[in-house]
């Protein structure tokens, strides 16, 4: 009996000098705890989440590519709270020889814009997984998604013209380059083929479209998969 008697005693002197700490400090202990604010999450953190790990600290370093970003983010429209959003532009066509960095330079590119904050709802593709993607398969509509690769406001489209081709697959480039070419959205491809073997890899109707909607940017150097980084 004397045991139980004590315990909820000197719990009520503990509370007791609790609150008396409290009231010191000005702390009402009766107020429920105040929340953390959240941090605002940024179009670029949001981005991160989607770009490949390899790329999520890609940053545009060509002259070229970041003048295409910024012409870009010039022309978007002004929307809801001052912020630009992208409804036309010019397209960029990135070559250069395996490992010079022009996957690495499109995704910095989409950085660049949504750092400069661009609202900016895009996607990306590879040249294979695109034709992978579109064969007809059961309960498979390839038609709408073409149609929403056709009109995303931004594409990136990695590696044209490195699948093997058949009538098939230039079709279906064709289908998607004409959209874009037509509604004036920004396209930024890349491919490792010089501009005759890229000609003949994707036919006349997209290397035509290609020649007047995009500006090329050729990169050199050595493949840098195969060059061990600088000692620090």
């Amino acid at each position: 009996m004397t045991t139980a008697t004590r315990e909820p005693q000197r719990a009520g002197l503990l509370a007791a000098r609790l609150n008396a700490i409290l009231a010191a400090k000005g702390i009402d202990p009766d107020a429920a705890p105040a929340q953390p604010v959240a941090e605002p999450v940024t179009a670029l953190e949001l981005a991160d989440r989607r770009i490949p790990p390899r790329y999520r600290e890609a940053t545009a370093t060509d002259p070229a590519v970041r003048a295409w970003a910024e012409n870009v983010a010039g022309m978007g429209s002004v929307g809801p709270g001052d912020t630009r959003g992208i409804s036309y532009g010019p397209s960029l066509l990135i070559a250069g020889p395996t490992g010079s960095g022009k996957t690495h330079q499109a995704y910095g590119a989409v950085r660049s814009l949504l750092g400069a904050g661009v609202r900016l709802r895009w996607q990306a593709v590879t040249s294979a997984d695109l034709h992978a993607q579109f064969r007809p398969r059961p309960n498979h509509d390839p038609e709408r998604e073409i149609q929403e690769l056709g009109r995303c406001p931004l594409l990136i489209l990695d590696d044209l013209g490195a699948a093997k081709q058949s009538e098939w697959t230039e079709e279906l480039t064709y289908r998607l380059i004409n959209r874009r070419y037509t509604e004036m959205l920004p396209t930024l491809i890349t491919t490792n083929l010089p501009t005759e073997e890229l000609r003949s890899a994707v036919g006349d109707r997209v290397a035509s479209r290609l020649a007047e909607m995009t500006t090329r940017v050729i990169l050199t150097g050595p493949d840098r998969r195969r060059t061990p980084p600088l000692a620090a």
